[in-house]
């Protein structure tokens, strides 16, 4: 199952949303992301669901390799759903024991598994089609007008940008523990849940360790190329538009209107 997390792979290919600005791909995200939670009927989902599909598409990269991260959050889906099933207020449709599922209750369980997958999905596709350095600068450049207040943009960019790019490395890393454990008899498979979750406590304390070397190799990496942070630095490539970019934006301001004004009107399901 480690190996199914996508969230902060890069998968390398030639397409066109490889080629785009960084600042194109984070502002979409940040906005599709923001437009799931504004329908308040399926067809708003339907037109999300097509406008990712048209991007994945585009990217070029396997729609198999985006779904096998879904594995990864399928327990915190369950747990959703559960809980909008039976913890929801409205017309009864079901009583099970001392639970009832209501409409109400069926229609937002309904709701939020597809935004949950909408939302991982189309997170991935950010993190798929763009290198951690394209990353890092387009965050630096958006986050570019908080300097006004004295906010440290180059550094939160390289944190955020490091953190993602160690999610991976960490994972590969738990791994590799994992297996030499299994080699040494440990047992991360039988049981139950919590039997499973309890087998698991031993890997923190090598995995922390590991974290925390590969944290300081990283530090003095930085330290002996003398990093001083983001102040008079220049970029060996800078960020420019060109027209994809701007036909782009179109693109994500079209579905944006489309989506949000489809997606609450009263009338549709």
């Amino acid at each position: 199952m480690l190996r199914d997390i996508t969230l902060g792979q890069y998968y390398q290919t030639e397409s066109v949303i490889h080629k785009m600005d960084p600042r194109v791909k984070l502002g979409g995200t940040l906005l599709f992301i923001i437009s799931l939670f504004f329908f308040k009927n399926y067809a708003g989902y339907v037109i999300a669901a097509l406008f990712l599909g048209m991007v994945i598409r585009l990217s070029k990269v396997p729609f198999r390799f985006m779904v096998k991260g879904m594995k990864t959050i399928v327990m915190l889906m369950m747990i959703t759903v559960v809980f909008n099933l039976f913890l929801t207020q409205g017309t009864p449709l079901l009583t099970i024991w001392k639970l009832t599922i209501t409409q109400e209750g069926l229609k937002m369980a309904i709701s939020m598994a597809i935004r949950l997958t909408l939302l991982i999905i189309g997170s991935s596709v950010m993190t798929l089609t763009t290198t951690p350095n394209n990353l890092t600068d387009g965050m630096e450049k958006m986050m570019g007008p908080l300097k006004v207040f004295k906010v440290p943009v180059h550094e939160v960019a390289m944190m955020m940008s490091i953190a993602l790019r160690f999610i991976p490395i960490l994972l590969e890393e738990t791994d590799k523990i994992m297996k030499a454990q299994i080699a040494r008899g440990a047992d991360f498979e039988s049981g139950n849940i919590f039997k499973r979750a309890k087998a698991m406590v031993p890997l923190l304390v090598p995995l922390f360790i590991s974290a925390f070397r590969r944290a300081n190799d990283l530090a003095m990496a930085m330290e002996a190329r003398c990093y001083r942070g983001g102040e008079g630095r220049t970029k060996m490539k800078p960020l420019v538009y060109h027209k994809r970019d701007y036909i782009a934006y179109g693109c994500i301001v079209a579905y944006m209107v489309v989506s949000i004004v489809v997606g609450r009107l009263s009338f549709l399901p």
